[in-house]
């Protein structure tokens, strides 16, 4: 036997063993398997997608404008600061997208063109409006919705759901997709908490804060704000903490006097995670601040030594404990009474960053795994009667070279299974279409080839001859037809979404494979016969 045709057949198996071993995760075999090959071996394979498997689709819209109305804030508190800086006594409020600086001078407004370039000024008496402009509004709505995108993304990442697809769909909505999920509103109360941290002086000097009651029932928020919603400070404002009975279960709400300016935010952690306390088994949440967050945490708790610190996420207070030294180091902890899937959910969110703005949730769609099991067991019916049919016509019609056909089929299946599992590929309902379609590529490929070579047998060359140049003949077809067929693929994949790029990915994987086992696999095959005795006919 030539040594070119042993390199194909050595080239062959080893392809067939590696796909093998790829695709065990996926067969009961592999949870047989000794423990050293399922941690040094790939233990993933093929996942199935949304439609497969179940799980949660979802659609969020991202609330542009309340990004733009945060960023006004952040603005007019920056103003604040410059004026100061420059021992201007001026009044600067905020009411939703507008910031409105009065008295108004020459001076101020100087001092605004020059530094905020993107606002548009309305005067009206002593006093100036002013609003951001639309083209950098609409600017800062588009970040918001692509930082949205990576928030969640990092998120979801980290909560460890396999194979997510998340996109962003129109100018600001996100979809997202986790097939598999087995707590949907975990996953969503994940996905849409803002994470706004932020740690604030508690202001317990205020008159008013004597007389706030020490706790309330739940639904009571409202009511309570009212009544004292013309008797606290302006700098300050009221948040409730809330507390849970460990021993009957009863929510308490208590409301507290916060000072409005925070005086630390959650941008400036660098890191988060879940402890357990020594003392009472609970996990809290452990938060380390970058460098600058280190220092303005240490300057803010020496100059508040005795008075309470909020720690404040989402506008909900996790505790305030009393600031009893200067605290160096930049550290902190949250505690709360948490869960620890609560206390892990929440480092993930405060690691992961705040989201821009809150989002609208506009789709909650759970699928059900039921119609993924009729839709797997109608694929695996109609895959057998279907093989059994073109196993039984390719040796009807073709005899030996059929099963050499059918041999090729196999072969295509096993390295195209082999190499999804490689690369963790999800497989949808799509993606069973686009390997369909990639089998009677095969199909078609052998038949183009068997006919070449029937020609060459009826024009009296021997079988040997009548392969290699059927071969010859057949592959410059085959490949071009394969060839646009991987471009098509590859511009679904380019442009498509979702259930799209499934299909193009398992198309253009089986149309690869297909021109391996159609010009190496069945011609070795062809070459082992003919090199073992000289034929005088060939079965096709």
């Amino acid at each position: 036997m030539k040594k070119k045709v042993l390199w194909r057949l050595l080239l062959i198996s080893i392809t067939v063993v590696l796909a093998v071993v790829f695709f065990l995760p996926n067969t009961p075999v592999f949870q047989h398997m000794p423990e050293w090959w399922k941690k040094n071996m790939p233990g993933k394979g093929i996942v199935l997608g949304l439609d497969l498997q179940g799980g949660l689709h979802l659609v969020f819209e991202v609330e542009g404008d309340k990004a733009v109305e945060i960023t006004t804030d952040r603005y007019a508190s920056q103003l604040r600061e410059l004026f100061v800086k420059k021992n201007i006594t001026t009044d600067v409020s905020v009411s939703g997208l507008t910031i409105t600086v009065s008295p108004s001078s020459a001076e101020t407004k100087k001092l605004i063109a020059d530094n905020f370039p993107i606002f548009s000024a309305t005067e009206s008496g002593n006093s100036t409006a002013y609003k951001i402009l639309s083209r950098e509004a609409q600017r800062i709505k588009d970040n918001a919705a692509d930082q949205a995108l990576e928030t969640i993304r990092n998120r979801i990442d980290q909560f460890g759901v396999a194979e997510p697809t998340i996109h962003r769909q129109g100018e600001n909505e996100i979809v997202v997709q986790l097939p598999g999920i087995r707590d949907p509103k975990r996953a969503i109360d994940l996905i849409g908490k803002t994470a706004q941290l932020e740690f604030r002086i508690v202001d317990d000097e205020a008159k008013v804060a004597a007389e706030l009651p020490q706790s309330i029932g739940p639904g009571e928020e409202e009511l309570l704000l009212r009544e004292f919603a013309g008797k606290i400070p302006e700098d300050t404002e009221i948040l409730f903490e809330k507390k849970v009975n460990t021993e009957t279960g009863i929510v308490r709400k208590l409301p507290i006097l916060l000072k409005k300016q925070a005086s630390l935010t959650g941008d400036l952690l660098s890191d988060a995670k879940v402890n357990i306390d020594t003392r009472f088994s609970e996990p809290y949440v452990s938060l380390s601040f970058n460098a600058a967050g280190a220092k303005l945490f240490e300057e803010t708790t020496g100059a508040n030594v005795k008075k309470r610190l909020a720690i404040i996420l989402d506008n909900t207070v996790y505790s305030a404990p009393v600031i009893q030294e200067k605290i160096t180091g930049g550290n902190a902890q949250i505690t709360g009474s948490f869960t620890m899937e609560e206390a892990k959910d929440l480092s993930i969110v405060l690691k992961a960053g705040a989201l821009p703005a809150p989002l609208k949730m506009l789709q909650n769609v759970t699928v059900g795994p039921s119609l993924g099991r009729d839709s797997i067991e109608a694929g695996k019916l109609a895959a057998i009667i279907g093989t059994i049919a073109v196993v039984i016509f390719m040796i009807f019609y073709y005899r030996l070279s059929g099963v050499i056909a059918d041999f090729a089929l196999l072969l295509n299946i096993i390295l195209l299974l082999g190499a999804m599992a490689s690369l963790n590929a999800t497989l949808t309902l799509p993606g069973i279409a686009g390997i369909i379609l990639a089998i009677g590529m095969a199909v078609d490929s052998n038949v183009l080839m068997f006919e070449r070579i029937r020609d060459e047998l009826r024009a009296g060359k021997t079988p040997r001859a009548a392969v290699d140049s059927g071969y010859d003949k057949a592959f410059w077809t085959i490949f071009d037809s394969h060839v646009t067929t991987l471009i098509t693929a590859a511009v679904l994949f380019q442009f498509g979404t979702g259930p799209i790029k499934g299909f193009a990915v398992t198309l253009s994987l089986g149309v690869s494979i297909n021109l391996f086992t159609a010009l190496i696999g069945t011609k070795s095959i062809f070459d082992v016969i003919n090199s073992r005795r000289e034929l005088k006919k060939l079965s096709i």
